[in-house]
């Protein structure tokens, strides 16, 4: 029953990812895409004294690459650069409600990897 609900957390993110869009005066962006599979995405951030004010995403990828990047990218928002540096598989694990391992690691990570490159414009 848990497994069900926890699907259904990622299929709610996938098919209405938070924050999917452009920003019209980003101060940071960055680009990731996960060579093995093919799916690729964009952050854009403004970032005011050290702190992400907004965020938003754009890209493509399976289920589980877009529900992650839309859950780090609520996660994101209010927290340190430094902060989300030190983010962990694990934390991903926990947004996402469920374990992951394998080859799923990368589709799962691929924001987290994208978000940890922000760099000023």
């Amino acid at each position: 029953m848990h497994e069900a609900i926890y699907r259904q957390h990622i299929i709610d993110h996938y098919r209405t990812p938070r924050n999917f869009g452009t920003l019209a005066k980003p101060t940071h962006t960055a680009g990731y895409a996960n060579v093995s599979c093919g799916d690729q995405v964009q952050f854009q951030a403004v970032v005011v004294k050290g702190k992400i004010k907004d965020i938003a995403f754009t890209g493509t990828g399976c289920a589980l690459s877009v529900a992650g990047t839309s859950l780090i990218s609520e996660y994101a928002k209010g927290k340190t650069l430094a902060a989300l540096h030190k983010l962990t598989i694990k934390d991903v694990e926990k947004l996402l409600k469920i374990p992951i391992s394998g080859a799923r690691e990368g589709c799962a990570m691929l924001g987290l990897e994208t978000i940890r490159q922000l760099q000023k414009k």
